[in-house]
C-alpha cells in the first residue's frame, strides 16, 4: 500500500489526533516502537485505503501533521517493533489498532481469531505469531471537531452535605420508559428526556452517577452466548464514548445530556474504568495498548514479563507506574471534565490505581497527581477503594479530597436489620459516618459514599426477597457473583402473595432505605430501588442487555416511590441528618446540649455493656442541633431503630419545654408524620425505624400557620 498523501513533521504534543482548523495532528507514544504506520480509512466502505508512516520521534512520541485531513476521517496505527512475548514486546503490524486518546470509534468489535498476535492453534499459543489483518473486524477511530454551544452551561457545584447520589444506567433508565421516544431510548439523549429529568428532579436527587459510557469491548464468550457486557467494565477507549449509546454524534448527544441535566440542578458522575483494558491477559486479543507498547502500558510479572499482573480479575492491570501512562489515565479524566462537563467520577477498583512496586500506596503517583491538578482537585472523586490483590482492600485508606464507598457500611446495615446479633456497636459507627474510617486528616462525614445497593448485588427489593444468588440467566452454573448477601426473605425464598410477608418485606424496604437517607455521610441510591425494581434474584447482573435490568416503568410501588420522596425531603429539612463534622458525643459549649446521645430502650445513655450485649436488635439516639448552625434543643431529632421480631418500647427523653412529634414511622407506608406524643415512652414496631423530632408550642404553631407566641 503506497503513501501519497503530504505529512509534516506535526508536533508531539498534545497527544492523540487533534484538528485545529486546517489539518489534523497525530501523535501516538510507544517507547519500544520500531516505526508507526497511521492508516487512513474509507468513511464508507471502512476499509484502508492508504498508509503514511509517522515521520517524527521525539521524547519518545511518533508524530505527524496531515495539513488536508479532516473531521470524519477514519484511521487507526499499525506499530512495527519487535515480538517478544518473555521480554513483554507483543508488537504486530498486521493488526489495525485503536488509537488511545480517540474521541470517537465507529462500529462494534466483530469477534474473530485475526485480532490475536499469535496463532490460536499453535502449542504455545502466545508464543507464536499471526500474519492475519483484522482491518475488517476492528472498530474505527475517527477524527471529531467537538465544538459544541454550551451556551450559560455551569456545574451544579452541589456540596458534598446535600449530595444524594442516584446510581443508574443510561439503558436501564430509559429503554422500556414510555414517555421516551423509542429511538432515544438507551442512550444519552433518552436520559436527556423531559419525563426521566423530572423524575430525578421529584425525587430530590442532586447527582447521578452513570455506569460506565467509555467505549468497551463485549467479551467473545458472552457474544458466543448471545449476551454483552450490559454494565460496561471492560474498556478499549477512555476519550470516547460507547456507540451504543448514541445516534448521530457522540459528543454532541453527550453534551446535550450533561446540559439539560445541569439546567435542572443535577451533577453528573462517570464511573470510569482506568485499572485495565479489554486485551486481557497474555492470550488476549491485540487491540490498542498491547500493540502500540505492551511493556510500557501494562504491569508484567517481573522477571517473567510473558504474563501479566491482575489486580482487576480481568487479565491485565494498567502500568500507572509510567508516567506516561499516568499522563494517558489524567489526560482522559481532564477531558471529560473540561470539554465534555462532567462533574466528577466514581473509580472502579481504585486501590490497583494506586499501586507502585511496593504495592498500594496512598501517596502514589496517581494520587498525588490528582490531588495537585488545577482541575482534578476541584470535581467530586469517589473510589471504590479495592482491588482483587492481597492487599487490595484500602476503605478508610485514600487521601484528603477523595470519599470512599463505604462496604462496610453496606454490610452492617443489611446484617443489623436481618437480624443478626453483636452489631449495634458497629452500626452506630455507620449512622454515624465512619469517623473511625474516615476521621483523620481533616476528612469530613462525606468520605463516606453510604449505599445499601449498587449495580453489582441485590436491588432493594430483591434484598428484603431472596437470601440465594439466582443467576441461572448467567449461564454460568450460578457460580457468579457473591456469596455474602446478608439478606433476609422475611419467611419465604422468591416472589410470593402472603400477605403478612409482603408486608413485613416493605417495611423492611422502608427501614433499610430511611437508614440509608438520615446516615451521616453521602446517600447513595441504585436507580429503580425507590420503584420497587426487581432483577428476580440475580446479583450479578452483567450480562444481562434486557428486562431482568431494565427498569419496569410499568409496574412501580407508588407507595415506596413516595416514601422515598419523603425521606429525602425529611433529609434536604433538617441539617441535622447531614451534619459537616463527625461527632464527638461531647456537649456544645455553654449548653446542655450533646452532638450524639446513644440510648437504651429504658431512656438511659448507653454504657460500655451495653454496646457488647449479644442479644442487642435495637438501638436508639439522640441527635442535638448545632447552636452554632443557629439550631439548638428545639432541632433535635430522635431516631429509635428496631430489628427484633417484637415490639420494643423506648422511654423518651426529657422534651423540656416542647413536645415529641412523629417525623417519620416506617411500621406503615405513609410513615405517620405529624402525630404528636406527650406520652412517656413510644412503642416501635418490629422491622422498624421511627424519626421523632423534639418542637417547642411557638415552632410547632408556626408550622400550622398560626401566630407565634
Amino acid at each position: 500500500m503506497t503513501t501519497r498523501r503530504r505529512i509534516l513533521a506535526g508536533s508531539p504534543y498534545p497527544i492523540g489526533a487533534h484538528w485545529d482548523g486546517k489539518g489534523v495532528n497525530f501523535a501516538l507514544f510507544s517507547a519500544n516502537a520500531e516505526k508507526v504506520e497511521l492508516c487512513l480509512l474509507d468513511s464508507v466502505t471502512q476499509r484502508e485505503v492508504e498508509r503514511v508512516v509517522l515521520p517524527e520521534y521525539t521524547d519518545e512520541i511518533w508524530h505527524g501533521y496531515l495539513p488536508d485531513c479532516r473531521p470524519g476521517q477514519l484511521y487507526g496505527y499499525r506499530v512495527h517493533g519487535p515480538y517478544e512475548p518473555s521480554a513483554g514486546h507483543r508488537f504486530n503490524p498486521h493488526k489495525l489498532l485503536i488509537d488511545p486518546y480517540a474521541r470517537e470509534l465507529v462500529g462494534a468489535l466483530q469477534w474473530s481469531d485475526y485480532h490475536f498476535g499469535f496463532r490460536t492453534d499453535h502449542a504455545k499459543a502466545d508464543l507464536s505469531y499471526d500474519r492475519r489483518d483484522n482491518a475488517r473486524f476492528v472498530p474505527k477511530c475517527r477524527i471529531v471537531d467537538t465544538a459544541f454551544s454550551w451556551g450559560n452551561d455551569s456545574p451544579p457545584a452541589v456540596p458534598w452535605s446535600q449530595t444524594i447520589i442516584y446510581e443508574t444506567h443510561l439503558r436501564g433508565m430509559t429503554m422500556r420508559h414510555p414517555l421516551v421516544p423509542k429511538a432515544r431510548r438507551g442512550t444519552f439523549l433518552g436520559l436527556a428526556e423531559a419525563a426521566v429529568i423530572d423524575h430525578l428532579v421529584r425525587l430530590g436527587i442532586t447527582t447521578v452517577e452513570l455506569l460506565p459510557v467509555h467505549a468497551i469491548i463485549d467479551e467473545r464468550v458472552l457474544i458466543e452466548r448471545g449476551q454483552r457486557n450490559y454494565w460496561g467494565y471492560n474498556p478499549i477507549a477512555f476519550f470516547a464514548p460507547d456507540p451504543r449509546y448514541y445516534t448521530d454524534s457522540a459528543h454532541g448527544d453527550f453534551k446535550t445530556m450533561v446540559e439539560r441535566l445541569h439546567e435542572a440542578g443535577i451533577e453528573v458522575l462517570l464511573d470510569v474504568v482506568y485499572n485495565h483494558t479489554a486485551e486481557g491477559n497474555h492470550l488476549g486479543p491485540t487491540l490498542s495498548l498491547k500493540g502500540i507498547d505492551n511493556a510500557s502500558y501494562y504491569r508484567l510479572i517481573p522477571g517473567n514479563e510473558r504474563f501479566y499482573e491482575n489486580y482487576s480479575g480481568c487479565g491485565n492491570t494498567l502500568n500507572l507506574s509510567h508516567p506516561r501512562v499516568l499522563q494517558l489515565v489524567t489526560d482522559s479524566l481532564r477531558y471529560w471534565v473540561e470539554d465534555m462537563h462532567v462533574d466528577g467520577f466514581r473509580f472502579d477498583l481504585a486501590a490497583s490505581l494506586a499501586r507502585e512496586k511496593a504495592g498500594f500506596d496512598g501517596g502514589s503517583g496517581f494520587l498525588d497527581a490528582v490531588r495537585q491538578d488545577p482541575v482534578l482537585s476541584k470535581v467530586k472523586m469517589i473510589a471504590e477503594p479495592w482491588d482483587l490483590g492481597g492487599d487490595g482492600y484500602r476503605l478508610g485508606g485514600f487521601p484528603p479530597g477523595w470519599s470512599e464507598w463505604n462496604g462496610r457500611y453496606r454490610d452492617t446495615v443489611r446484617r443489623f436489620w436481618r437480624g443478626d446479633g453483636g452489631v449495634i456497636g458497629d452500626l452506630a459507627s455507620s449512622l454515624s459516618g465512619s469517623s473511625d474510617l474516615f476521621g483523620s486528616r481533616g476528612r469530613r462525614p462525606w468520605a463516606s459514599v453510604n449505599f445499601i445497593t449498587a449495580h453489582d448485588g441485590f436491588t432493594l427489593h430483591d434484598l428484603v426477597t431472596y437470601e440465594k444468588k439466582h443467576n441461572e440467566a448467567n449461564f454460568e452454573e450460578n457460580r457468579d457473583g457473591t456469596d455474602a448477601n446478608y439478606a433476609w426473605h422475611c419467611g419465604i425464598e422468591g416472589e410470593t402473595r402472603d400477605p403478612r410477608v409482603n408486608a413485613v418485606r416493605a417495611r423492611q424496604a422502608r427501614s433499610l432505605m430511611a437508614t440509608l437517607l438520615f446516615s451521616q455521610g453521602v446517600p447513595m441510591l441504585l436507580a429503580g430501588d425507590e420503584l420497587g425494581r426487581t432483577q428476580q434474584g440475580n446479583n450479578n447482573a452483567y450480562c444481562q442487555d434486557n428486562v431482568i435490568s431494565w427498569i419496569d416503568w410499568a409496574h412501580v410501588d407508588e407507595d415506596l416511590h413516595a416514601f422515598v420522596r419523603l425521606l429525602i425531603d425529611l433529609r434536604r429539612r433538617h441539617p441535622t441528618l447531614r451534619r459537616p463534622h463527625f461527632f464527638t458525643g461531647q456537649r456544645y459549649p455553654g449548653t446542655p446540649i450533646k452532638d450524639v446521645t446513644w440510648i437504651t430502650p429504658e431512656g438511659r445513655e448507653m454504657e460500655q455493656q451495653d454496646w457488647s450485649a449479644p442479644f442487642a436488635r435495637s438501638l436508639g439516639y439522640l441527635l442535638g442541633g448545632d447552636p452554632s448552625e443557629g439550631s439548638g434543643v428545639e432541632s433535635s431529632l430522635l431516631i429509635l431503630m428496631n430489628a427484633y421480631v417484637e415490639p420494643i418500647a423506648y422511654i423518651l427523653p426529657v422534651a423540656g419545654h416542647g413536645i415529641w412529634v412523629s417525623l417519620l414511622d416506617t411500621a406503615v407506608a405513609g410513615g405517620r408524620p405529624g402525630e404528636l406524643y406527650p406520652e412517656k415512652q413510644y412503642l416501635v414496631q418490629p422491622h422498624s425505624l421511627v424519626v421523632l423530632e423534639r418542637q417547642v408550642a411557638s415552632r410547632r404553631q408556626s408550622r400550622q400557620g398560626e401566630p407565634s407566641e
